[in-house]
């Protein structure tokens, strides 16, 4: 296969795989069901990174077609990544630890129950706005109006909506018989916004203080060696 851009769930990294990297095994299975002749496909990538390459492996169900004397894949049922067990990003430490567990729980149920996954989505949100913008109030729309100062619009109204959607499954409408669903795609679109965020809020800040640090550093270092060269003039003369 040519190289293909893929990043490593493990280690967030973005690189290329090739067929260097990538082993595939598969089962076809033609016993009597009612779907029919089967394909079930194992992909297994070894990540390229040096300092990563770890294994990700993703089992494949599809139907099956007659191709002349042979058979070839004609409809993808259903994937299910087994290791690492969701796409969760591998987030840093200085990240509090219960944003990344809801997080990383909201990704890990997002296929089984995209609902619940909003949900959480939710309330890692709200765990993210008393944490970085230090806002606590009784309830989330009034920490989210609290902060609409402080954020670009859109980002607002996106915000906004991960409470909206999050609520469907935090809350049960008022007529039971009433069904609002959210469907896999909605629920990682509030993942992803989640991960801009933290994108935006931590990781943003961290390495902005990262590089204020490295520049005082410099500064300290000019300064001593000043002091250094003034002492030695003046042992000089």
């Amino acid at each position: 296969m040519p190289a293909t851009s893929w990043t490593c769930p493990h280690c967030s990294r973005p690189t290329t795989v090739t067929d260097d990297n990538i082993r595939t095994s598969r089962l076809d299975v033609h016993m009597e069901n009612p779907v029919g002749p089967q394909r079930f496909t194992v992909e297994v990538i070894a990540c390229p990174n040096p300092k990563c390459s770890k294994l990700c492996v993703e089992l494949f169900q599809s139907t099956l077609k007659s191709w002349g004397n042979s058979w070839a894949t004609k409809e993808l049922i259903a994937s299910w990544r087994l290791v690492p067990e969701s796409a969760a990003r591998v987030l840093p430490g200085y990240i509090p630890s219960v944003i990344v567990s809801d997080y990383t729980e909201a990704c890990l149920i997002v296929e089984k129950s995209p609902k619940a996954s909003a949900t959480l989505a939710r309330r890692c949100l709200q765990g993210m706005i008393r944490d970085f913008h230090q806002v606590k109030k009784d309830k989330l729309v009034e920490e989210i109006k609290a902060i609409q100062d402080r954020i670009d619009p859109l980002t607002w109204e996106a915000i906004d909506a991960v409470r909206s959607i999050g609520n469907i499954g935090a809350h049960m409408e008022k007529d039971i018989n009433l069904i609002v669903d959210v469907d896999e795609g909605e629920a990682k679109e509030l993942i992803r916004l989640i991960e801009l965020l933290i994108d935006d809020w931590y990781i943003t800040r961290h390495n902005r203080q990262l590089q204020l640090e490295s520049i005082k550093k410099i500064k300290a270092t000019k300064d001593a060696a000043k002091k250094t060269a003034e002492k030695d003039a003046i042992v000089k003369t």
